[in-house]
């Protein structure tokens, strides 16, 4: 195991730097990504959370990440070191966690992949972050509101932390505002898009999220 506050940390990805906006995409099944992804990356999404909890996941990363050149895709719902594995070998940019796994983050750590695993209390979250996380997903982020990003820079300065989980659109400047290092969007930005929903209003959400998300990164 990583001895606290030993780990090696890698820092956000510049896209993410650039455009603080992850958006989380779960389906019926993955084939269902790619007009999806498309339109994202296309209207100024570019870093795209693929979750397990959608059947072939993995299997279908390659395809996407071979014609995708300008966008980072991370796979989500990782809960063990073996999914882990399997994500990177794929081509996963980056693992996002729903529960702070020290394997999990060790393993990311030490192949030099970014890692955002999932917390909500103080405890867990500086659990996380010791271990090495490149940020703390706050999850669900919706049962605390923005707000407990700037309580939580209090005793924790340092600390790079991305809401997740009932984050609405309106928001986002909110979050970015207290600290957040980026926003992570399901539903109120993905729409019903994976379930053949228009991509039409999908292309105009994703406009709106990154206009609002990199004016407020402007002035920080």
């Amino acid at each position: 195991m990583i001895a606290p506050g030993s780990a090696a940390r890698l820092t956000v990805s510049p896209v993410l730097q650039e455009t603080p906006v992850i958006a989380v995409l779960r389906a019926e099944e993955a084939t269902a990504y790619d007009r999806v992804v498309d339109v994202l990356v296309e209207n100024g999404v570019r870093s795209i959370e693929l979750t397990l909890t959608t059947p072939g996941t993995s299997e279908h990363l390659p395809t996407l990440v071979k014609r995708l050149d300008d966008a980072e895709l991370g796979v989500g719902t990782v809960t063990t070191v073996e999914q882990a594995r399997q994500a990177v070998d794929a081509g996963a940019s980056y693992l996002v966690a729903p529960v702070v796994d020290t394997d999990v983050i060790e393993f990311a750590v030490r192949n030099g992949v970014r890692v955002y695993p999932g917390a909500l209390s103080p405890t867990e979250v500086l659990s996380a972050w010791e271990a090495g996380a490149t940020a703390v997903k706050i999850f669900p982020a919706e049962t605390v509101g923005p707000q407990y990003g700037k309580h939580l820079r209090g005793p924790f300065p340092d600390l790079q932390f991305i809401p997740s989980g009932g984050v609405a659109l309106d928001d986002i400047a909110s979050w970015l505002r207290a600290g957040a290092a980026a926003v992570s969007l399901g539903g109120p930005l993905v729409g019903d898009a994976l379930s053949g929903g228009s991509l039409v209003d999908l292309a105009t959400r994703a406009r709106r999220v990154v206009d609002v998300a990199t004016a407020e990164r402007a002035v920080r």
